[in-house]
Order: structure tokens, then sequence, then C-alpha cells
């Protein structure tokens, strides 16, 4: 079967068998199948596009190029949950530990960030002493003993994602629903779940800009989980600003500390946005019988203190210096705070997220690529909301600072991703759609 075979068949719009697809694969993880083949293949899926079958005989297919997770030693379901990547989006480090205090098993591997976007094991790592690259042994003793991990992706998991997905960056084709699908479910089915959680992300500062765009992502994940037998509930969530006020490693691990010490309100969108991925783990996991009841568990968990007290083990048995559940301000001492004001007065009518996240990657937070280092304590802290009033003199942010070589650009581009109003704009809601 040759592969200009198969790369002519998708151009043309042909349906392809699982094992063409797996030849493909398989091809390609083998060194048998050349780049530019693959990244002609993938560029032809990005225009004729592929069907159920299609995407879940890829998933499957780049699933078994590597070593797969068997978490069945562990007890209870094993329940996960991923977003597909925002900005002030910590929510895996509040929704985890809860679901653990309210009884569910949370194994999960994550990534780190890249852009404009975070990533949890970054953010785990701005807690000094923290390990996140363990064997998978002590992976599983963790999870036994507290309820709840998480650790980086071993180097052997879904081989064929990761030189697709270096290809798709290069070469136009990240953008393909079937590609992203694939991309996330193999490594979420791979790592070992029973049932998964998506957040699904859609605008400014998302992959999908657009309603249409995050529903057609967000069901083809669920018809995934289903074609492989996982339980799987995908959850539209607004990304036209940032989630929580804090960008920025340490700063978001500290909003989340704030957030499960019961410092951040209920009606607060990170709240909401956690409480309810939360809620549908419990669901998922057989530990509520209604949503009702699983929020009834998660805020008892909130208000007794066990959601932090099963973050504070997860952080001790990974080598952290737990010192920061008290004293969380350590994780982002810097040597310089500069207010950012806009010098105009108004409601704020809109917000770009991504370039607020690109404003906290100058200053340190992220990085341009993986081989950049980051600061663990720099970003910034939002100071307002979309639809809140802005007085000129009023600061609008706070930036987070050790370098200041960047600090006019930063805080130009964060002004530049305001746009305000004379009139108070209409409600955004945090919450569009939960497909299931």
């Amino acid at each position: 079967m040759r592969a200009v075979d198969l790369i002519l068949k998708k151009k043309n719009g042909e349906p392809m068998t699982t094992q063409e697809i797996n030849c493909l694969v398989n091809g390609f993880v083998n060194n048998e199948v050349p780049d530019y083949q693959m990244a002609a293949w993938m560029m032809a899926v990005c225009f004729q596009g592929m069907d159920s079958a299609e995407t879940g005989a890829l998933t499957e297919a780049m699933i078994r190029s590597g070593a797969q997770v068997d978490l069945s030693a562990l007890p209870g379901v094993k329940v996960d949950k991923h977003s597909t990547g925002g900005v002030g989006d910590t929510t895996t480090l509040i929704v985890a530990p809860l679901v653990a205090a309210c009884g569910g098993t949370v194994a999960k591997m994550s990534g780190r960030g890249l852009g404009h976007t975070g990533g949890t094991l970054d953010k785990l790592e701005s807690v000094p002493g923290v390990n996140i690259e363990i064997p998978i042994e002590r992976f599983f003793e963790i999870v036994k003993e507290t309820g709840l991990c998480v650790m980086g992706q071993t180097e052997n998991l879904v081989p064929a994602d990761k030189r697709m997905y270096a290809l798709r960056d290069v070469t136009g084709t990240v953008s393909s629903i079937p590609l992203i699908a694939s991309s996330v479910m193999s490594k979420k089915i791979a790592a070992g779940a029973d049932a998964i959680v998506l957040d699904v992300k859609m605008g400014t500062g998302a992959f999908m800009q657009t309603l249409p765009e995050a529903r057609e992502l967000a069901r083809t994940m669920v018809e995934i989980g289903r074609h492989v037998g996982r339980r799987t509930v995908a959850i539209i969530t607004d990304m036209n600003q940032p989630l929580g006020m804090a960008v920025g490693n340490g700063l978001e691990v500290r909003e989340a500390i704030e957030l499960l010490s019961g410092k951040i309100p209920a009606g607060d969108p990170l709240y909401e946005v956690s409480l309810l991925l939360a809620s549908q783990m419990l669901l998922l996991a057989g530990l509520a019988a209604d949503e009702t009841e699983a929020h009834a568990k998660l805020s008892c968990a909130l208000e007794s203190g066990a959601g932090l007290n099963k973050l504070r083990a997860m952080l001790a048995a990974l080598g952290g210096d737990v010192r920061c559940i008290e004293e969380p301000d350590l994780l982002c001492t810097v040597r310089e705070k500069i207010p950012v004001t806009l010098g105009r007065s108004g409601y704020i009518s809109a917000m770009r997220a991504e370039q607020i996240g690109v404003a906290a990657q100058l200053l340190g937070a992220g990085r341009a690529t993986k081989a950049d280092r980051i600061d663990p304590a720099v970003g910034l802290v939002m100071h307002k909301r979309q639809g809140m009033y802005v007085a000129g003199d009023e600061p609008v942010a706070t930036l987070y600072m050790n370098d200041p070589a960047y600090a006019e650009e930063a805080a130009a581009l964060l002004r530049s991703a305001l746009t305000l109003s004379k009139e108070t704009p209409g409600h955004a809601p945090m919450v569009y759609d939960v497909i299931s």
C-alpha cells in the first residue's frame, strides 16, 4: 500500500479504511513514510475532512503507536479532565483536589505551555521542590495515597502525535478539527482514563474562535470517546477574556490556593467553571446521582478545606514546599510590580485574551519555543473583567516582573487588548454548551 495512493485518495475526498489509516500512521512512526508525504496527507485532511469512522481509526492508530498506561490497579473510576488551552486557566489545580476530596481518583498526565497558553506542569513547578518527572510506580503510589497525582507525559506515550504535531506546526495544518480531536483524545485515552471531561475553549484566546467550530470539535471528541468505550463529556467555555484574574505560573497557583481556601466567591467565573467541570467528573465517576448532589459534595469539600488538603498532600508527595499553601505570596515574589492604566474611562466591552496571554509571555511567564526557560514568579494580575467600569487613572492590571526589558511592550499590548464603550455591554456567558 503506497503512501502516495493514500494521499491521492484523501485529496479526492474518498473515505479511507481502518487498514489504510493504520498503514499510514505505522509507516510514519517507523520512518517508512517520509515527513513530506505525511504533511501532504494532513493538508488533504484539512481540505477534505474526515468522517467519524476515519477520525476514530486515526485516533486508535495513534494510541497504538506507543505505550499505553494501565490504571486498572488503581481504585474506582479513573476520571481525567482536559482543556484545549486558554489564558488564566488554572482549573486542573482546583478541580483535581476537589474531585479527590469527594472520593474520586484523578491520575492525570499533563503537558507544558507554549505560546500564550499556560501548562499545568509549569504551574506545578512554580512550587519549589516539585518534581513532575517521576517513575510510573511512584505516580501510582501517590494516587493510592492521596487520590490524585499530576505528572509529565511519558516519552513513549503516543509518539505518532508528537511527530505529527511537529509537522502540523510548520505546515499550516494545526487548525483541522479531525487532527486536533485525534491529537487530544489519543493522549487522554493512552494515559488510561476511564472517563474524560473536556473543557473546549471558544473565543479570542482559543484555537476555536467561533461557537460552531467549538461545537464541531466538542462533538468530534465526544464521538471518539464513545467509539473507544470511554465515558466522555465536553463543556464549551468562554475564552474571550482570561478565566481567572491571574496569568502566570506562580500567580495562577496562588489563585487556585485562594479559591480552595474559600477566598474566591461563588459567581466568579473561575469558581463557576471549576465547579461545573468537577461536577461532570463526579457524575462520570458515579460519585453523584445528579448535578445537585455533585455541587453539594464539592461545596462541602471547599468549605471544610478537604480540597485544599488534597492539593497540599499531592504537592508534598511530589517534593514541593507546602509552606506555599499558607503563604501563597511566596510563589510570586518579584523585583517589581507595575500598575497598568488606560488613561481613558469607560466600560470594558471586549477583551482579546490571546494578547493578554502574550503580554504575560513577554514578561517571562511563557515560551515562544519549547526550549525557552520561564520565570515561575512573573506574569500579570487583572483587576477588571469584561463589563466592568474603568476610570482613567484606575489600574486595570498589575505586571509582576523580574526583568524590565519588555515591560513597556507588555503594558502596551495589554492596553490594546481592551476595548472601552460608554454604555454597559451585554452579558457574556462563561459556559455555552454541555455535549455528552
